[in-house]
């Protein structure tokens, strides 16, 4: 009697929990597939990786305590699993992925973008190129690694004919003012020519987050912190000053919340 083949073993990873039941939805129907387990967390994900030894994992890259990449950095497997990343609009990853060849879906991805991903994932299973995308994933995590060290520790502001420096540190918050940026600290506020999601890749996210499209804060420098509607806060700052987030940035708030 011939004995049935074996189900490629997966699982879920995101915070998000329409997220997760989509990606399952997703999955269901698939005769070869078995999903071993789903996490809400990182930490989640690093237990349930190691326990259950799966051959994929729909992995997210924003998610609170630990991040899609630590995440990878505590898994003690071999071999290890394929790898498919779930990210929102990264420039910096997704150019890291697309470097190194790594496949990803970026949200909100269309059904047919997510199964591509997934048949890819099911050729190259335990198949010689396993091993290749392995190399390539441990690649980009000495990549990120080294990413962690390049944030600025000062920013160059140039008004009236002349050039100075502001330590980060002393940043309390930045606001977008049309082509510019206002960048104030305790003593004054400056107008930089620099996009928002250029500065905001530049800065130490262990001491900025960005709660909003147009305002960016050091969390260093959040007075206090006041409940405004469903997943909406109001910063106020040590200058006094008072700032909405948005609901398009809860997940930046994490971690900031939890402090």
């Amino acid at each position: 009697m011939t004995t049935p083949p074996s189900k490629i073993k997966i699982i879920i990873v995101d915070d998000e929990r329409l997220a997760r039941i989509r990606i399952r939805r997703l999955l269901q129907d698939d005769p070869d597939l078995e999903i071993a387990a789903e996490c809400a967390s990182g930490k989640e994900a690093v237990q349930k990786i190691n326990e259950y030894r799966p051959d994929i994992v729909f992995l997210d890259i924003q998610m609170p305590e630990l991040n899609g990449f630590e995440v990878l950095e505590q898994i003690e497997l071999a071999p290890f699993p394929l790898i498919i990343f779930v990210t929102a609009y990264d420039k910096y990853a997704i150019k890291a992925f697309d470097i190194h060849a790594i496949d990803y879906l970026l949200k909100p991805f269309e059904d047919e973008r997510f199964y591509e991903a997934l048949q890819i994932a099911k050729e190259r299973f335990g198949s010689a190129k396993q091993n290749s995308l392995s190399q390539k994933i441990f690649s980009l995590l000495e990549e990120t690694g080294k990413i962690k060290n390049t944030f600025i520790e000062r920013l160059m502001v140039k008004t009236e004919g002349r050039i100075f420096f502001i330590k980060t540190k002393d940043i309390i918050r930045i606001k977008a003012s049309g082509k510019y940026l206002d960048v104030s600290t305790d003593t004054k506020s400056h107008l930089i020519r620099m996009a928002m999601n250029e500065i905001e890749a530049k800065l130490d996210p262990e001491h900025f987050v960005r709660i909003h499209r147009s305002s960016i804060i050091n969390i260093n420098h959040i007075k206090e912190i006041q409940y405004w509607y469903k997943t909406e806060y109001i910063f106020i700052l040590t200058n006094g000053e008072k700032l909405k987030s948005s609901n398009s940035y809860r997940k930046n708030l994490t971690r900031v919340l939890n402090k």
